[in-house]
């Protein structure tokens, strides 16, 4: 047991400020590697927890900080996925990433009073659409991992290998069948403007009730999934196929009435958002392949809506 006075005292050393530098960094990873947020926060805190109870010592001993914390929360991560695979399992109905809004609009009060950190605020690029996140949650933990370490954040296999546990060359074979999965279900990049007007064209098909106008903005073999986690109303398996989505939209309509649709960007591509009483219930991201929509993804669990919401404080 320590004192205060005494080395592990919880203190991060002299390199305060680089060392709360790689904040930002540890965030984004752990946001790609798990498809949460609180999950992410939860690993970068424990990373700097176990920097803490190190002495001055051993603080001092490491060449790397910033290395050294990637590496234990990216091995923490590891581990978080594969304990996840288990907890899904019980998980009730489809289990969708959390979506982000644009950093403009991130609302900084949680339920908990807590004002969240503008440095774990996730940067928004093709390495967090609702697509690309869900492609990597079909992905073992290892391949997953190895991916985004070496492909998106361009660590060394050597660096990746440290964090994984394998030698180099099993993590290259890793990153290499994680790429064949993105490019087997990887749709041709639609321009952004478009995308927007697909989605804005859908939103005003749904408002206006306009069935025919619906299917035609669906892919005939679309997919429409939802997560309610349990707590929030949602259709518990994937809705597939144009007709059936729109289907099950009409069945909706009594459930959605008292609410306001309003586009916004959801992971960075556009979407829309679902306001009750002016707090947002539901986000919905899209996946646009050529001039219809290919994905609907609906996140309606709360737990998973914290960026978006007010807190009751404010």
């Amino acid at each position: 047991m320590t004192t205060p006075s005494e080395p592990g005292d919880g203190r991060l050393g002299p390199g305060l400020a680089a060392i709360m530098g790689e904040r930002r960094q540890l965030i984004n990873l752990a946001y790609r590697l798990l498809g949460s947020l609180a999950d992410a926060e939860d690993v970068v805190q424990e990373a700097y927890a176990r920097w803490c109870t190190m002495s001055r010592q051993q603080q001092d001993a490491i060449a790397s900080p910033g290395a050294w914390l990637t590496t234990v929360a990216g091995r923490l991560c590891l581990n978080v996925l594969s304990s996840a695979r288990a907890r899904r399992e019980t998980y009730v109905g489809e289990w969708i990433p959390e979506p982000l809004p644009e950093p403009t609009e991130w609302i900084s009060g949680r339920p908990d009073g807590i004002t969240v950190d503008p440095a774990d605020r996730i940067t928004l690029d093709e390495s967090v659409t609702m697509a690309f996140l869900v492609v990597l949650e079909s992905m073992t933990p290892a391949e997953r991992v190895a991916f985004v370490l070496h492909d998106v954040f361009r660590y060394s296999f050597a660096e990746v290998a440290e964090i994984v546990g394998r030698t180099p060359a099993a993590c290259r074979q890793l990153a290499s069948s994680a790429r064949r999965r993105i490019r087997a279900v990887q749709a041709p990049a639609t321009p952004a403007a478009r995308q927007a007007r697909i989605v804005s064209d859908f939103k005003q098909a749904w408002e206006a009730k306009d069935i025919a106008a619906l299917i035609a903005l669906l892919d005939p073999a679309a997919t429409a999934i939802a997560d309610g986690g349990g707590v929030a109303g949602a259709v518990l398996r994937p809705v597939e196929g144009a007709e059936q989505i729109v289907r099950s939209l009409v069945h909706l309509e009594d459930r959605l009435r008292d609410l306001t649709f309003l586009e916004r960007t959801v992971n960075g591509r556009p979407g829309l958002i679902a306001q009750q009483d002016g707090v947002t219930v539901s986000v919905y991201a899209f996946e646009v392949a050529g001039d219809r929509i290919k994905h609907i993804w609906a996140i309606r669990n709360p737990d998973k809506l914290r960026p978006w919401t007010v807190s009751p404080q404010h």
